[in-house]
């Protein structure tokens, strides 16, 4: 709301406002934190992705792998272990980090639309706990891979393309009939990769898998997605006589970017799916109760993230705009650009002040389209050399990251209790030219 001072419930529980007006999150003042460590700087609440790793873990009885995609590095890989969830990951890059924070090898699930040979390779190598296939390639790869490779038959999800509407951005649709991912469920192709599966001596059906998108508020679109999965479960056990043991409906649930946003808790989330898939069988005259899955990824991340900048330049243009131009960008948030993701925007040294300045907060890349926050409400004395904050900005952030106009990716700081830990140190000069040969 232009003039109000920021709304402090997009922040981490550990957000505290001192006497000075000034912001603190795990204990940690923000703007000494900037200070310290420089900027873009991400900084993340240890205990916020804790406590919701923790949420998730008991409200789906332990079926929960969180979606690395969102957020990885080596810390959030053992954080992950530690809090009992498993780990999704989409590529051979992905489980290289994993492995090397010593990850659990049987509570990875690898995903992928077009996982290579040396991935799957190297996943069969780790022994992976679950191969969620995508694709009638994917399963000649698979198949040829663990017979060569001599190893057990590999324990496969069957990913289905339900046929779905999530009501989410198109770019982060993946439900939908015309989509890359799964195996079409309307066109008869998920019947018939589960049945390929069922009789292959190289796999094994360990479950079925759906996703139909990622920051989805309408819990209605999740409920249609696990009636469709539930009929295809029935058609599975009269046709084959197998039973479902797992079904997964992947990630989704979205966030609130924007004060004005409103979407479930995990806790109405997970209640809504287990009455869902409750009522799904009933429907359909289900008997067998499969092990209901999911796999969160920017629920737990997000919101326990914030970027911090220092404002280099204020460009006013007379009956146009106000251009606030930041140290980092387009390189350090990708979302804006991509698909038109919105955030707020404060100065943690005054959070509480009113906002009576409607600016656009852009970035420093050689790009007209590189805006961080079009329209953002600031304090009137906005000045150069303020730091600048970008809350709910732990997902899809940082893994997204590029070095585009060679400008080097910002550190990682957790906080927690009072203190802080870099762990991913900020890229220099001399990373930018490490693989160069010649």
């Amino acid at each position: 709301m232009s003039g109000a001072p920021f709304d402090l419930t997009l922040l981490p529980a550990s957000a505290q406002v001192g006497a000075d007006g000034s912001l603190s999150i795990g204990g940690v003042d923000l703007v000494a934190l900037a200070a310290e460590h420089g900027t873009p700087l991400y900084v993340y609440d240890e205990g916020e992705l804790r406590a919701r790793c923790r949420e998730y873990r008991d409200r789906f009885d332990g079926g929960v792998a969180y979606a690395s995609k969102a957020f990885l590095c080596t810390a959030m890989a053992r954080l992950v272990a530690e809090e009992g969830l498993d780990l999704d990951v989409a590529t051979g890059g992905e489980l290289h980090v994993a492995r090397h924070a010593g990850f659990p090898a049987g509570r990875i699930v690898f995903h992928g639309n077009n996982k290579s040979v040396a991935e799957l390779r190297a996943a069969l190598a780790a022994g992976v706990g679950r191969i969620v296939v995508d694709s009638f390639d994917e399963l000649d790869r698979l198949e040829r891979c663990t017979r060569e490779g001599g190893h057990a038959p590999a324990r496969v999800l069957v990913r289905v393309t339900p046929g779905v509407e999530a009501h989410t951005h198109e770019y982060i649709e993946t439900g939908a009939e015309d989509s890359k991912f799964g195996f079409g469920l309307l066109s008869g192709d998920a019947s018939a990769a589960v049945a390929r599966v069922v009789e292959s001596d190289a796999l094994v059906l360990a479950g079925l898998h759906c996703h139909i998108g990622s920051q989805v508020f309408r819990l209605d679109s999740f409920g249609a997605g696990v009636d469709r999965m539930v009929g295809l479960m029935l058609a599975i056990e009269q046709d084959t006589g197998v039973t479902i043991e797992e079904l997964s409906v992947g990630g989704g649930l979205g966030v609130r970017y924007l004060a004005s946003d409103e979407g479930p808790s995990i806790a109405q989330y997970a209640a809504a799916l287990h009455e869902m898939l409750a009522k799904a069988q009933a429907a359909h005259g289900v008997r067998s109760r499969p092990r209901l899955t999911v796999e969160p990824g920017r629920s737990i991340a997000a919101p326990a993230g914030i970027t911090l900048y220092t404002v280099g330049t204020i460009k006013e243009i007379p009956g146009v705009r106000t251009y606030v131009a930041v140290d980092g960008g387009m390189s350090d948030n990708l979302r804006p650009v991509t698909y038109g993701a919105r955030y707020e925007a404060f100065l943690p040294a005054r959070v509480r002040a009113p906002r009576d300045r409607v600016v656009t907060v852009a970035g420093k890349h050689c790009e007209q389209g590189d805006v961080l926050v079009r329209d953002a409400h600031l304090p009137a004395d906005l000045a150069v050399g303020d730091v600048l904050a970008t809350p709910v900005t732990g997902a899809y952030a940082h893994s997204m990251a590029s070095n585009y106009n060679k400008v080097a990716r910002p550190a990682v700081v957790f906080v927690r209790d009072g203190s802080a830990r870099v762990v991913v140190r900020r890229e220099g000069p001399e990373d930018l030219v490490r693989l160069d040969v010649g």
